[in-house]
């Protein structure tokens, strides 16, 4: 008998994440996105960045929309990740809360208008499940790893829900997230 491969167990695992996450109820969601906002809002006191990589979110992720029109309107350039090429780093394009946007071929969020050379200092990564080392279970794309990697590298906040931190072995490509924000505090 074989023992089922680190990619199996991901893709399981993720799965069972994402149904989680998913089923926590609207009220549950609220306070706990008003949460992790405050929680990133304290950090970036502490840690000033002049672009912020964002994420819009998708799948029931935290909704953290308000905390991005409070940014923008205290001057911070907001950035969202664009995928260029499936084996390169992500690239960001600025975008300021209601601007428009498009669903990319992977059905993300993106600007309608691309303004690259946004350089975010600090990048908020949704996290589908996390461990104790701060390691990010993502979708499986590997995007994110990929532009950790870059030089310079920036801050990396995985934000996710407290109900998501789990046990897993990262992988060989996998990098680990300099923090983790929950609605119950920063790891």
């Amino acid at each position: 008998m074989s023992l089922p491969s680190s990619k199996t167990v991901k893709q399981t695992l993720r799965k069972s994440l994402i149904e989680a996450r998913e089923s926590l109820d609207d009220a549950t969601r609220k306070k706990a996105d008003q949460a992790i906002a405050s929680h990133v809002e304290h950090w970036l006191r502490a840690n000033p960045v002049e672009t912020l990589g964002i994420f819009y979110p998708i799948r029931r992720e935290p909704d953290l929309l308000p905390l991005y029109e409070r940014l923008s309107e205290q001057g911070t350039v907001l950035a969202l990740p664009i995928v260029v090429d499936k084996n390169a780093p992500l690239q960001f394009a600025q975008w300021a809360p209601g601007e428009p946007l498009k669903k990319d071929a992977l059905g993300v969020p993106v600007p309608n208008r691309l303004i690259f050379g946004a350089t975010p200092q600090a990048v908020l990564v949704p996290c589908v499940g996390f461990n104790d080392a701060r390691y990010r279970l993502g979708y499986g794309g590997g995007f994110f790893d990929r532009t950790l990697k870059t030089d310079p590298r920036p801050s990396a906040l995985g934000i996710a829900y407290a109900c998501l931190g789990t046990t897993f072995d990262p992988g060989q490509l996998d990098v680990a997230m300099d923090w983790i924000i929950t609605e119950e505090g920063v790891i």
